[in-house]
């Protein structure tokens, strides 16, 4: 299967599927973090491939409702429309598969509720993380590996200059359930 993972530097999603047998390219605007088959550029430009799946992690920042405050500021200025704009573009590819992911954000309102909301500690990280999910073509994901703990250690980063690549990368466990349920 051809996969494509939109909007992914970390290559945590496309190696999952990789070492299932699938031909999986990551693709996002910065270079990956894991050698292998990676496009650097915008996505808008393989979009229209051959692909069979696609999971999209679109940028939050205009997005996550965690960042509400700013709403009123990034509206106006038109950043929140150009994001809401980019995810109308993936949800409306012509690929048979789609994954949207998220935090709990303005998706929800604009286009329609997610699919389904997971949980790190589902698929065996003691960790709690919202991920919304918009699915088209694919059944839910199911859960692995419950375990206890369930700690936000994403929301109680403290700063650094790379808080905002440590909170977007993909759990292990997540990945690897995608790849062996979707793929």
């Amino acid at each position: 299967m051809r996969v494509l993972v939109a909007c992914e530097y970390s290559g945590t999603v496309r190696e999952a599927f990789r070492a299932r047998g699938h031909d999986a390219w990551s693709c996002d605007l910065l270079d990956t973090d894991v050698p292998g088959q990676h496009y650097k550029g915008d996505v808008r430009a393989i979009l229209h491939s051959d692909w069979d799946l696609m999971i999209a992690h679109p940028p939050c920042d205009h997005l996550a409702v965690s960042g509400a405050r700013w709403f009123k500021e990034k509206q106006a200025d038109g950043r929140q429309q150009a994001a809401l704009d980019f995810v109308a573009l993936l949800m409306e590819a012509r690929i048979p598969k789609i994954a949207i992911e998220n935090p709990v954000s303005i998706i929800s309102t604009h286009f329609r509720k997610p699919d389904q909301i997971i949980q790190p500690w589902q698929f065996g990280h003691g960790e709690t993380k919202a991920t919304c999910l918009w699915l088209k073509g694919l059944p839910l994901l199911k859960p692995t590996n419950i375990v206890e703990g369930r700690e936000a250690k994403v929301h109680k980063m403290g700063p650094s200059p790379d808080r905002w690549k440590l909170r977007s990368k993909t759990y292990q466990g997540i990945a690897d359930a995608m790849a062996e349920q979707w793929g």
